[in-house]
């Protein structure tokens, strides 16, 4: 058997590759055109580029996964990893190369993770797993930010409810199993007004001013601890220069909620106080940008017990809760979905995002786990996970 030393050592190489090619929502396509390459050179079959930008492969079933266009009648499992960052194009890159970590931007959100397709790839055919049915590995666009799971939606809609489940990979957050999808709502405010000289016409309303209010008034917002629910102005903008008054201003608000009902209550809210902003000289608009849908399975559904299994037989206390995170799609629209890590980091959506090298062992064999005995311990067979 090759040993798990020299699989580590080709999947870093790879996450160290992939993380040097810009990849921001929306203009993933080099990235992109990287995986669907490597796909192609694990001689993986149905390698493709869909019209979101997604790329798509299949290691078909059976033995030895030897290439055939022949299919099995057990369902398929799908695995999926997003290309995209939160990182605009001419962000710099450079990686810090460090003994027990990388230290680079997007390293772990979400290179290693993409990386880790490649690697189980290498670890199910080096070990002769037998898989029931065929597994696709799909790199995807659009989870950060305001791509609303555009790339998800597609892959979803490509497979519907034919596959065994949908597993989303992330390169951080080892020792999570997201099995609920946390709802988030997004707007852009914006405010306008007439603006004018900041000497000769000071006594006018600012949109800049106006908007300081607004914020103050969104954050005066009680939220409740249980269910948690969270506000977020992430971004502001206005303003012409420091003698003008503002004529516009724009700010990006970030909403969300363990339960759905009261996202749609505190949206609510959000929108009267936007309402309420408006008077004589003053027009105030919210504008929904974005969301991502609610969506659960039980914590005690077979493919979260699986998940929860094979991270115990690692030596880690596994944690299901809720996330935001391409699983939302699926859980959203009823099929068995999780979300899961592969090793341990911090400082993510930072230019010091960093990824712990050494828990990497026990996340590629959590992920080779889940995998191999997806198929054995669905209900259609009701078998236990044998020890390993």
């Amino acid at each position: 058997m090759i040993p798990m030393e020299d699989y580590l050592n080709h999947l870093i190489e790879l996450a160290k590759k992939i993380q040097q090619v810009p990849a921001p929502t929306f203009s993933e396509s080099s990235r992109a055109n990287l995986m669907r390459q490597l796909f192609i050179e694990e001689n993986l079959v149905n390698v493709e580029i869909d019209n979101t930008g997604n790329v798509y492969s299949r290691l078909p079933s059976g033995p030895k996964n030897a290439e055939t266009t022949s299919r099995l009648p057990s369902a398929p499992l799908v695995l999926t990893a997003h290309l995209d960052t939160v990182f605009p194009a001419d962000t710099d890159l450079h990686l810090d190369n460090q003994p027990e970590r990388l230290i680079a931007p997007g390293i772990g959100d979400n290179s290693i993770g993409l990386a880790g397709l490649i690697g189980l790839v290498r670890m199910l055919r080096a070990r002769n797993a037998s898989l029931s049915g065929d597994l696709w590995l799909v790199a995807n666009t659009c989870e950060e930010g305001l791509g609303n799971l555009a790339g998800m939606t597609t892959v979803v809609e490509r497979f519907k409810n034919i596959p065994l489940a949908y597993i989303v990979l992330e390169g951080m957050g080892l020792g999570e199993i997201f099995h609920r999808g946390l709802a988030v709502k997004r707007y852009r405010v914006t405010v306008k007004t007439a603006g004018g000289h900041s000497w000769i016409d000071y006594g006018r309303p600012s949109a800049i001013h106006e908007m300081a209010r607004l914020i103050d008034a969104f954050i005066s917002l009680t939220l409740p601890v249980n269910p948690r629910s969270t506000l977020n102005v992430g971004t502001v903008s206005g303003g012409t220069s420091i003698n003008t008054i503002a004529s516009r201003a724009n700010l990006e608000l970030d909403l969300r909620s363990e339960e759905f009902s009261y996202l749609q209550n505190l949206a609510s809210q959000v929108e009267d106080l936007v309402l309420e902003g408006n008077r004589d000289g003053v027009e105030v608009v919210a504008e929904l940008i974005g969301q991502r849908p609610a969506g659960s399975i039980l914590a005690n559904h077979w493919l979260v017990s699986l998940a929860e299994r094979c991270l115990m037989q690692q030596g880690i206390i596994p944690h299901p809760g809720i996330g935001s995170t391409d699983a939302n799609l699926p859980l959203s629209r009823g099929l068995p979905a999780i979300c899961i890590g592969l090793t341990t980091g911090g400082g993510a959506h930072t230019l010091e995002e960093f990824a712990n090298l050494q828990p990497l062992t026990q996340g590629m064999e959590q992920l080779y786990m889940l995998v191999s005995h997806a198929w054995s311990s669905s209900p259609a067979t009701m078998s236990v996970l044998p020890s390993e």
